[in-house]
């Protein structure tokens, strides 16, 4: 016969000194995972809300990001015509020619410096990217040396505020306006207009093209028509699924979360079978006396192996709990297609604090296995003649 749960469930709470410190670990433990997890998931789900999908991304082939792509005023001239391109009111296609180049801005707390991204957009720059909303200010105006700044950004560095005037390439830029990525990419960015920061930054030619097409069958034709075309060597695919490849920044965030994961976890299986060996040494009559009972041995051990579940499930849920205010709090980190600071938030989700639970309960599982087996292999005689 099985032994009931509230056997398990009231040993717990009777020992609930010994069992504690066990609680508390495996919380810890599983808090460090969630929270740095959730910087993996956070970076993530910036790429995947970046974009429109109705664009298309039009980069050098071979550019691993546009930091590293280069296109030309001549490529540009040629997409002008192509009537895959959706237009404007005015006759005009609907193309932002981008430049992406790197500054170094100091940190408003006063750490050190970071590279910033700073976007040159055309004039149809900002229209093609609808989730990015201006929250203050105004936009930049073309020939004035003016910027717009992701307000997160702002936060994060100084020089960025509304009125303030920062040293560029050897000259000064004004702030003119703030504005909100939406939690997309483009919360990283500085932007401004495309052919001034051409001439700011001394460049001859641009990092990508964005182009609204007049409809997901003109895009996929105008893809390949653009892998046809020797003359363009450019590479075109949706807005969506490029932002949505560009999260190797996350790779090495998710593995040093596993490897964190994994050292913590070792301490939290000593500290669940300590708690366990000790409820067997303290239980010696109590086991001696199931036995008496009719209780088999496997039973008596699957009556340990559940309570260190169920005390690490208390953990686990702990450890959720103590990281899940940390939802939506931004943060950034350094990324490794740009080298430019990432601006991004934790992310909590229903899943990752699922994993967060599964992970405890293999923790309590593990360290209660040995003590469960020493409880079962007890000689009856011998437990109930201890004290």
């Amino acid at each position: 016969m099985a032994l009931p749960l509230t056997y398990n469930f009231r040993n717990v709470l009777v020992r609930w000194r010994s069992t504690l410190a066990t609680i508390v670990g495996i919380a810890l433990v599983v808090a460090v995972f969630v929270l740095v997890q959730s910087l993996a998931v956070g970076l993530e789900k910036s790429a995947a809300n970046t974009g429109d999908p109705r664009n298309l991304m039009l980069v050098r082939k071979g550019s691993t990001a546009e930091s590293t792509s280069l296109v030309s005023l001549e490529q540009l001239r040629i997409l002008h015509y192509w009537p895959q391109i959706a237009r404007d009111a005015a006759g005009q296609p609907v193309i932002s020619a981008d430049l992406i180049c790197l500054i170094s801005q100091p940190r408003i707390d006063g750490h050190g410096e970071a590279n910033v991204s700073v976007r040159g957009v055309s004039p149809l720059g900002v229209a093609l990217r609808p989730q990015v909303k201006l929250v203050s200010g105004r936009w930049f105006t073309p020939g004035r040396r003016e910027v717009t700044v992701s307000h997160k950004l702002a936060s994060r560095f100084a020089g960025f505020a509304v009125g303030d005037t920062f040293r560029t390439a050897g000259k000064a830029v004004t702030v003119v306006g703030k504005f909100d990525g939406g939690n997309s990419a483009f919360d990283s960015e500085v932007w401004m207009d495309a052919d001034e920061a051409r001439a700011l930054f001394d460049r001859d030619e641009y990092s990508s093209f964005l182009v609204r097409t007049t409809s997901p069958e003109a895009g996929q034709a105008l893809i390949s028509r653009i892998e046809a075309d020797r003359r363009l060597t450019l590479l075109a695919e949706p807005e969506v699924k490029y932002y949505g490849d560009q999260t190797a920044t996350a790779l090495p965030i998710r593995m040093l979360g596993n490897f964190l994961a994994t050292a913590m976890s070792i301490g939290a299986v000593f500290a669940a079978m300590n708690t366990m060996y000790a409820s067997v040494g303290a239980r010696t009559r109590e086991i001696g006396t199931l036995r008496v009972l009719g209780f088999r041995r496997r039973t008596i051990l699957a009556g340990f192996v559940v309570e260190g579940a169920l005390l690490a499930a208390i953990g686990g849920a702990l450890g959720c709990l103590l990281a899940l205010p940390m939802h939506g709090v931004s943060t950034g980190t350094m990324s490794f297609n740009s080298f430019s600071e990432t601006v991004f938030q934790f992310r909590i989700t229903p899943w990752l604090a699922a994993k967060g639970m599964i992970f405890a309960v293999v923790v309590g599982v593990i360290g209660s296995l040995l003590p469960a087996i020493r409880a079962a292999r007890l000689p009856v005689i011998t437990a109930l003649k201890s004290v």
